[in-house]
């Protein structure tokens, strides 16, 4: 049975937290909301210690949390705290709680980079440690991620991308003399017939399978180079549309992102950028302005921002607005102005960050953190100087993305349409 003998954390989370606040420092956060840092500590256990590795996801759910005990990660890095307000309790009567109550059971600890970090993690003795806002603001973080996708290069020829065209109405006026064959009109798929000979449930099953959909799909997120977008070669500039000063080293950070090209570019071909560089999702909300069609339209501007972006871009006029979220009132304002927008649910604005920018900058600073911790903490190990020492001797580095992590919305398609993705259980391959 383990037994905890010492109020300190294994020296590999203090190299991870290091190595976090070097790339991201807390300071950078908007503490207005936020919490960020490392929202779950656990003490460091001689007889089951961690692997010394990291496991990247945007939120803690119980899904993740698995993921990391299965793993045996030290440390989760949570891009969503899951701790935001102040707790009376933590208790298994909460799932998110249970999450953080299983990793602290396990040794594992949280780090949140967001306003989310689970309580799963206290359960699992994990450590967790969130930046959220902090990977937002910093340059060469989020938004600055969100900007190259946007000003990216697609394969040339650029894809001459439009919108379907909607078909006629079919129509029933062939004369009944004709040889051709009359067109009919598609049937209700809901309209049952002879309604009274059957029963409830085999009504429901006719109407279940009058139309097939796909499962729920979900971006497909890459590591940078294999992306299909190369940098930027249209010329434009980039600002920050709230500021963030003081932070020594970080000049030119702040909340949002405004990008002004040179010369406009087609809506047509910043959803196609866009869609390559968040995973190619199925399909996105766009909102543009009634009477006008999508490939008409010309952008000079885009306004970005991760996540939920009413905040950080309700004073700022642009062509387009490019976020995770908005609320129905915030886009029909941005359309009543005639501005469009984009959208992809959430968190799919910032997942494909942890795959193709964080992953490989955390393990590069990491390695480096991990070798000075190493030789600073040699001896310090008190009653475990055994364990400890043979900790130290470890000197693997391991950062990983969850691959349970997920947003949780999904896109589910009509068989049939344009895009057709995986089709449900029993309804054909």
């Amino acid at each position: 049975m383990s037994t905890y003998t010492t109020d300190k954390a294994s020296p590999f989370t203090r190299a991870v937290v290091s190595s976090m606040r070097k790339l991201y420092p807390e300071a950078l956060a908007d503490k207005s909301f936020d919490n960020t840092g490392l929202l779950l500590e656990a003490p460091f256990d001689p007889i089951r210690r961690q692997m010394n590795s990291v496991l990247l996801t945007v939120d803690l759910t119980k899904a993740v949390a698995d993921e990391a005990i299965e793993r045996k990660d030290c440390v989760v890095v949570a891009y969503h705290p899951i701790i935001f307000k102040g707790l009376r309790s933590l208790t298994l009567a909460d799932t998110q709680q249970q999450s953080l109550l299983r990793l602290a059971l396990e040794g594992i600890s949280v780090s949140l980079s967001h306003l989310f970090s689970e309580i799963a993690l206290l359960t699992s003795m994990r450590k967790v440690y969130s930046p959220h806002t902090a990977v937002d603001a910093a340059p060469g973080g989020l938004g600055d991620w969100l900007a190259d996708i946007v000003t990216g290069t697609l394969s040339k020829p650029e894809p001459a991308t439009k919108t379907a065209e909607v078909p006629e109405p079919i129509t029933d006026d062939t004369d009944s003399s004709s040889s051709e064959v009359k067109a009919k009109e598609p049937e209700d798929p809901f309209l049952e017939k002879d309604v009274d000979q059957k029963t409830p449930r085999q009504q429901l099953q006719r109407m279940s399978l009058a139309r097939s959909y796909s499962r729920p799909t979900y971006p497909e997120h890459k590591e940078q180079e294999q992306i299909d977008l190369a940098p930027s070669s249209a010329s434009h500039t980039r600002t920050v549309i709230h500021p963030v000063t003081g932070v020594e080293g970080f000049p030119t950070a702040g909340m949002g992102r405004l990008v002004t090209f040179s010369h406009p570019q087609p809506l047509t071909h910043l959803i196609e950028r866009i869609a390559r560089g968040v995973g190619n999702p199925k399909g996105f909300p766009v909102a543009i302005p009634q009477n006008r069609q999508v490939e008409d339209i010309h952008i000079s501007t885009v306004a970005i921002c991760a996540g939920s972006g009413g905040s950080v871009l309700k004073d700022v006029r642009a062509d387009l607005l490019f976020t995770g979220e908005l609320s129905h009132h915030e886009a029909l304002a941005a359309n009543e102005r005639g501005a469009c927008v984009v959208t992809l649910f959430h968190s799919n604005t910032e997942r494909g960050f942890l795959h193709s920018v964080l992953r490989e900058k955390l393990a590069a600073v990491l390695r480096e953190e991990w070798e000075r911790v190493r030789a600073e903490e040699s001896g310090e190990g008190g009653e475990m100087g055994e364990a400890w020492e043979e900790a130290l001797e470890d000197g693997d580095v391991s950062v990983e993305v969850s691959e349970r992590d997920r947003d949780p919305y999904g896109i589910v398609i009509l068989q049939g349409s344009a895009v057709v993705g995986r089709p449900l259980a029993g309804q054909g391959g």
